[in-house]
């Protein structure tokens, strides 16, 4: 089988703004330069000032630059490592476009799913996961004039006890814990050190969900969280996974991988693609594949809560959400999606502007916000309506996403997915969202 992807996009409305010209696969913020990266499927590599959301300079998007699928910064911040399609990963100097570095396995390379740069004592690593079902783990040697740089040898733990499944994301938990996640909902977590397993656990199937077959495991998101208020629940250290049926998994690391508890962190029962939390831990963003993002306070979680409620929701983006960061220092959240924008918002959700945009914001100046509008295409986007007799009798938003399946929770649909559908946040919901 393949699957073509078709180049031809509608004619855009004059009201849509948008900071590529397709698929954003992902974005990050580096606080050295104040700066936001996106990148796309077809390798572009956009660098924008934080602080007015105009474009500083481009790169990339040529034929012999193969799609690019992640990313991550150094710990400076100053230097950008993206993980493609073809298998490697190329170290940037993303001010001028100068690629440093190639990292490169040996002989057949399979797609980079994700990347990550940590420290282990007083070694620095770019460790990258993806198709090929292996760590691949490349030293950080600046004194290496090579272009060209091979990875360690793999661990053997990992050749003979890793994932049988792609893996999706790496996530580090210093000193020495990492957790990696894959599309069969394995969770394998490693130490570092000694390259060996820690634990290993698969997610759960929802009870309710009796096909079990057909329902999605794959865990694209796991983020580690270390809060006083779990350690009531957790022997140290608790890791989140991201399950079937938009449902949250929690786990205990350190007690060989007890599952703790789940919850449903998106409303509409949809794959929770990215989470992010604060540098202090005390709240977890997540955000689902059709553009939604929740806030959920951890002073306030408690393991037996199936539907803990949630400080604040918003819908972000029309697609799908492919990158979430927190800027704590600056309190706003950073967003880029499958509909070709990368917004920026406050940690409230009042939106302050699409990257691209013609007009410049000032971070800290409300009044150049966008705020209390909202994207026009989230605006007009039918998953989007309120609630209204006439759209609960003919549109369902189960239809909507997977028009050609059949209605399996059709019975919820009216009460669950057309009650409470949101634009703006929670504590702007009656401002004036037509405004624009």
């Amino acid at each position: 089988m393949a699957v073509l992807s078709l180049k031809i996009r509608p004619r855009l409305h004059s009201r849509l703004t948008v900071s590529h010209d397709e698929t954003v696969m992902c974005c990050g913020y580096s606080q050295e330069f104040r700066q936001v990266v996106s990148c796309t499927e077809r390798s572009m590599v956009k660098v924008w000032d934080f602080d007015t959301g105009q474009q500083v300079f481009e790169f990339g998007g040529t034929n012999d630059l193969s799609a690019t699928t992640c990313m991550t910064f150094d710990p400076n911040g100053r230097r950008l490592i993206t993980g493609g399609r073809d298998g490697c990963l190329k170290i940037w100097n993303f001010n001028n476009g100068q690629c440093l570095k190639t990292l490169k396995k040996q002989g057949k390379c399979h797609e980079v799913c994700d990347c990550i740069f940590l420290q282990v004592n007083r070694n620095f690593h770019v460790m990258s996961v993806g198709r090929a079902r292996k760590i691949d783990i490349y030293p950080d040697t600046p004194e290496d004039f090579h272009h060209i740089q091979r990875p360690q040898p793999t661990w053997q733990d990992d050749l003979e006890n890793g994932h049988r499944e792609d893996i999706l994301c790496v996530v580090h938990c210093p000193p020495s814990l990492v957790a990696t996640s894959s599309y069969d909902g394995e969770i394998i977590v490693w130490n570092v050190v000694t390259g060996r397993v820690q634990c290993r656990f698969f997610s759960p199937p929802l009870a309710e969900n009796l096909n079990v077959e057909a329902l999605d495991l794959s865990v694209p998101s796991i983020i580690f969280m270390k809060h006083s208020k779990l350690h009531h629940f957790f022997s140290a250290t608790a890791l989140l996974s991201s399950g079937a049926a938009g449902c949250v998994n929690l786990w205990d690391v350190l007690s060989g991988g007890k599952c703790v508890g789940s919850f449903k962190a998106s409303r509409f029962q949809q794959k929770i693609t990215k989470m992010a939390k604060t540098t202090e831990d005390t709240l977890l963003y997540a955000a689902d594949r059709i553009g939604y993002v929740y806030v959920y306070d951890i002073e306030k979680f408690a393991p037996e809560q199936k539907s803990p409620h949630a400080e604040n929701f918003w819908r972000a983006h029309t697609g799908r959400v492919t990158g979430l960061q927190i800027v704590d220092n600056d309190q706003v959240v950073l967003t880029s999606s499958s509909d070709y924008t990368v917004r920026l918002w406050s940690a409230h959700g009042e939106f302050i502007g699409t990257f691209g945009q013609s007009e410049s914001w000032g971070v800290h100046i409300s009044s150049s916000w966008k705020h209390p509008a909202v994207p026009y295409e989230v605006l007009i986007d039918p998953l989007s309506m309120p609630d209204h007799e006439s759209l609960t009798f003919n549109t369902r938003l189960s239809d909507a996403i997977n028009p050609d399946k059949t209605r399996a929770h059709g019975g919820e649909a009216k009460s669950e997915t057309h009650s409470k559908l949101r634009l703006a946040p929670t504590s702007i919901r009656d401002t004036k969202i037509g405004k624009d």
